[in-house]
């Protein structure tokens, strides 16, 4: 059963940013260290990893480091990925999360 949560409805995905990687005299941000965190039915399971970011192209648009948003940078990663990837990783961890609920392997041994 899902934990009640005032406005948050379950199961619940938060995608989220730890650091990131950038060149001190332009701002650029060349890593992005990532983590998602997937809530369902009381449990919870995580990944995390990092992404290289490649310099903008002249021209195109620039956020000045000091700008940057988690919302911004979490889009980054997205889009690095693309939706499909993204919802594997989701399912990935709602998987876990069932696994968790009800195991289907263990470990140990018979004696005691």
């Amino acid at each position: 059963m899902s934990d009640p949560v005032p406005g948050i409805d379950f199961p619940y995905t938060k995608w989220g940013i730890s650091s990131m990687e950038r060149h001190v005299d332009t701002g650029v941000v060349y890593t992005v260290h990532w983590t998602v965190t997937h809530f369902a039915d009381g449990e919870q399971a995580g990944a995390y990893g990092s992404i290289g970011l490649e310099a903008p192209e002249e021209g195109a648009e620039f956020i000045p480091y000091a700008d940057l948003t988690e919302e911004t940078c979490c889009g980054w990663v997205c889009n690095h990925f693309g939706e499909e990837k993204c919802q594997e990783i989701i399912d990935a961890l709602s998987a876990q999360i069932a696994e968790k609920l009800a195991p289907t392997k263990a470990a140990g041994i018979p004696w005691g």
